[in-house]
């Protein structure tokens, strides 16, 4: 077998694969369990030996994978066992540590405290916790930040690995529990930060001893100083010194959430990301700079890791650090021991030694990506290029000495006599000296041309391989990728070797450092000049759900198939090679316009109200498919002024994914109750990444965020409507009345209001759900003077205001007589919501009530004479009300009905 390591590699990790399906995840502490398998994985391996030894290759390889899948299998379970007793995760789901009030924690700082865009950032691995009164032993990793204010002292003077004692009120990472949305509590997890806090003063945190000088500690400090000095050297450009950083330190604190979108669009992100195009190219100009020095091979080798591992350790030990840096190494040793290297065996056994050390991995979407790159690198594009350019490379190599010519196949040597041939042609005129100089430019040009293509070849054979996984990860597809990648890879084949030098010469010697930081800065901004022009071309970027897990099954399979057909010698692949080269691009093709329709309860009106924190998005489907989305969330939880830039974005981590997870890629109307941040900040992305009919806005407000939301429709060609009080729509049978505002729209107030709010009634059939939006006291009132009671009553109430007290008034529930109400809340919020005096009217009125907070995203059906409710997790008190009745579980969603 050629590929031996693949093999072994495929069937580990389908062991891993099958120990990580949740049947067996709720097993993995099973000791029969995992003794079966050790015993299993045993027998298997002696049987495998004793058939090996009897001349019976065939059973004994079969035997070989089957035990290679047993240990897989072995390795996710031990990797799923619970974390220990003292963890903070353990200690919370037990209930012997509660994160209410603040709490006094002790550790070691893991790195030095990140200078950040809002002020600081420090993890901390913990070591205690001072709860009720006593010391607890605790473990985990909190990430704590710090914005200082002007009449505040600084930070102490802290550095990495010492210990310390913070006194704050730490908490849970915040997730949405929608359907499809981003989890980034299980993205801190995987970084081994599993509280997140923020420092409210200084004098809360103190150093209880230095750290010790150990290596770990030098390796922060030397970080910390490469992260100033970038910031000095580029000191005239903050947007060069933020890629920069992210390009050569792994730290993209400072790339905006617009720069990061515009790399995105253009497929260019991995730009952004320390991983293997960088590593790569740290080791190839190693390499290089070993032979220029005449080193032994040996030492040569020895050479390049040795300095190779020393960036990795500077730069931190990432995961896709790590897996470039393993792959590099078993490249460059395997080109000493062995005259030719076998690119899909070496990535084979680089992913083995990591699946090994750390099994999880497998289901982190980075590892995938990493690896699926590799195998089309060598399964697609190497193949192709043998086929087409190497052949030619390969010939340029001393063209003019005909006793080569017998060592290259028959097309190459030909065309290296009709290369000599044309050079005598164009000497024939040419003074000795210029026929010379022409010559090596005709090859020179034609050396060029075909790198050219190589990377061509390579990036379109990357672009086309990762789709499936691009679209179910990141839900985007970019056409300008290839282009854009033509000159993004070389120019980071330049800048990240160049940025090194000038960081280690401007720590040494300044003023030199100055000097080669002029072209430094001058190829960067050019960098991030093409991307944010190739960025801004409409329609050659957008967003698309995630194609069904059958389609990229049936990809991938296709793909094998190609690769192996493409190392084949035979006239069968010849006569199915273009078959199968046409069923991947069409299963591409399929994937990158998804044509399937979105998943959606036929002749039933549903209205989800989804889970965006500390805000309101509410997802409305008519009957007959027509849709609204009402509100986008938008309290990004990030920082005071620059919410915007670098905060969480509901509307792209929560409500998009949502939408996409059910296929819809059009909305017909967008709706914004009101102009404040909660409501329209993440409107912005949904306008972004859908296909949007209308815009409708109630009142209009002088305010620059709904300035900005505006300006964007207009540039998407994005109708805006004002729906005030009196409006009507009927869609499919479904009558949706609007209770208020009621203004003129071209009178504009100074500020948003929620008595501004958009309020609408749908109702179908003999069902009724009543949307309030923000609306309260003021406006609830208004509303009751100006319709009849029977007109408001509604059986199910979306509660105004995130449960606030001022809202949702007595008055208003007993003319409403909701049986459900829906509190749109984001949890452990700063405003007290929802209020115990909101609470206690809903209770007094025997009203059924669902939180996000608790319950995730709630969704609402009606066929117009019955409801059913459905949460993300369990809905409560389906026993408090007669008439429901439970249905059975849905995945992860629970049901009732009314």
């Amino acid at each position: 077998m050629r590929l031996p390591a693949v093999a072994i590699a495929a069937a580990f990790a389908c062991g891993i694969a099958l120990g990580l399906q949740p049947a067996v995840v709720s097993h993995v502490t099973s000791v029969s369990l995992l003794s079966t398998c050790f015993v299993g994985g045993f027998v298997l391996v002696v049987g495998g030996l004793a058939l090996a030894k009897k001349g019976r290759p065939f059973p004994a390889a079969v035997a070989s994978a089957l035990s290679w899948v047993l240990v897989g299998f072995l390795g996710a379970c031990v990797a799923e066992q619970p974390p220990p007793a003292a963890h903070v995760s353990s200690l919370l789901t037990q209930g012997h540590l509660q994160l209410n009030s603040p709490l006094r924690w002790h550790g070691r700082l893991r790195d030095e405290p990140t200078k950040l865009p809002w002020g600081y950032g420090l993890e901390i691995e913990l070591t205690g916790v001072e709860y009720e009164g006593s010391p607890r032993h605790a473990q985990g990793g909190l990430r704590l930040s710090f914005t200082p204010r002007p009449e505040e002292a600084s930070l102490p003077e802290l550095h990495a690995r010492d210990e310390v004692s913070v006194l704050t009120e730490a908490r849970l990472p915040q997730v949405f529990r929608d359907e499809g949305a981003f989890d980034r509590r299980a993205y801190l997890a995987q970084q081994d930060i599993d509280l997140v806090a923020t420092l409210r003063s200084p004098r809360l945190i103190e150093r209880v001893a230095a750290a010790p000088d150990t290596l770990a500690a030098r390796l922060a400090r030397t970080r910390r100083r490469l992260r100033e000095e970038t910031d000095t050297l580029c000191e005239s450009s903050p947007q060069t010194a933020g890629v920069l950083r992210a390009m050569l330190l792994g730290d993209r604190s400072f790339v905006d959430r617009a720069e990061s979108a515009d790399f995105q669009k253009t497929g260019a992100f991995h730009v952004l990301v320390v991983a293997g195009l960088h590593v790569g190219a740290i080791a190839a100009v190693l390499f290089w700079l070993g032979r220029k020095l005449r080193l032994a091979r040996p030492l040569t080798m020895l050479f390049t890791l040795a300095l190779l591992f020393s960036y990795v350790a500077v730069v931190e030990e990432r995961p896709p650090v790590l897996r470039a840096a393993v792959m590099t190494a078993i490249v460059v040793l395997g080109g000493v021991f062995f005259r030719r290297l076998e690119l899909l065996n070496s990535a084979a056994v680089a992913g083995l030694v990591l699946l090994i050390a750390k099994p999880l991995a497998l289901r982190d979407s980075s590892f995938q990506l990493t690896f699926v790159a590799i195998g089309c690198i060598a399964g697609l594009a190497v193949p192709w290029l043998e086929k087409t350019a190497q052949p030619y490379v390969r010939a340029l190599r001393g063209w003019r000495d005909v006793t080569r010519d017998a060592a290259h196949e028959p097309r190459a040597a030909q065309f290296r006599i009709d290369l000599r041939s044309f050079e005598r042609w164009m000497r024939a005129g040419m003074p000795e000296w210029l026929g010379n100089a022409a010559g090596y430019s005709l090859v020179g040009g034609l050396s060029l041309t075909f790198r050219i293509w190589e990377l061509l070849v390579v990036t379109v054979a990357l672009q086309i391989g990762m789709l499936p996984l691009m679209a179910r990860d990141f839900h985007r597809i970019s056409l300008t990728a290839p282009v854009v990648n033509l000159a993004a890879v070389p120019m980071v084949g330049i800048l990240v070797p160049l940025g090194f030098l000038t960081l280690i010469t401007g720590l040494l010697l300044p003023a030199a450092g100055k000097l080669l930081a002029l072209p430094l800065t001058w190829l960067t901004g050019l960098l991030v000049h093409i991307v944010q022009w190739f960025g801004h071309f409409p329609r050659w970027s957008y967003r698309v759900p995630g194609p069904p897990l059958w389609l990229i099954v049936l990809f991938f399979a296709v793909g094998v198939v190609l690769a192996a057909g493409m190392r084949l010698k035979s006239t069968l692949k010849k006569n199915l090679g273009l078959a199968v080269c046409f069923a991947w691009f069409a299963c591409a093709l399929v994937i990158a316009v998804f044509p399937f329709k979105p998943r959606s309860a036929e002749g039933k009106l549903e209205v989800s109200v989804l889970d965006v924190g500390q805000g309101d998005s509410l997802f409305v489907v008519s009957p007959g498919g027509k849709t609204m989305l009402i509100d986008g969330g938008g309290a990004f939880g990030g920082y005071t002024g620059r919410e915007e830039v670098f905060g969480i974005d509901p509307g792209e981590e929560a409500v998009s994914p949502y939408l996409w997870s059910r296929g819809f890629q059009k909305l017909d109307v967008v709706a914004l109750t009101h102009a404040h941040q909660d409501h329209l900040g993440g409107l912005a992305a949904i306008l972004e990444n859908f296909r949007v009919g209308k815009l409708w806005i109630g009142r209009e407000v002088s305010s620059a965020a709904l300035g900005r939301l505006e300006r964007l429709a207009r540039n998407r060609q994005i109708p805006i409507e004002h729906e005030l009080r009196g409006k009507s729509f009927d869609w499919d049978g479904v009558k949706g009345d609007f209770l208020w505002p009621e203004t003129n729209p071209e009178d504009i107030a100074d500020e948003a209001k929620n008595d501004d709010s958009l309020v609408l009634q749908l109702r179908y059939g003999n069902k009724a759900i009543l949307l309030q939006g923000d609306a309260e006291r003021a406006a609830e009132h208004e509303i009751l003077a100006e319709n009849r009671p029977e007109e408001l009553r509604s059986d199910v109430l979306k509660v105004g205001h995130h449960g606030g007290k001022n809202s949702t008034t007595q008055e208003f529930l007993d003319t409403v007589q909701p049986g459900i109400g829906i509190i749109s809340v984001g949890e452990v919020n700063p405003y007290g919501h929802p209020s115990l005096e909101l609470l206690a009217r809903l209770e007094m009125a025997r009203i059924r009530i669902l939180r996000t907070d608790r319950e995730g995203a709630v969704h609402v059906l009606t066929d117009g004479q019955q409801i059913e409710i459905r949460c993300f997790v369990a809905c409560p008190g389906a026993e408090n009300t007669a008439s429901n009745r439970t249905e059975a579980p849905n995945q992860k969603q629970r049901g009732e009905k009314k």
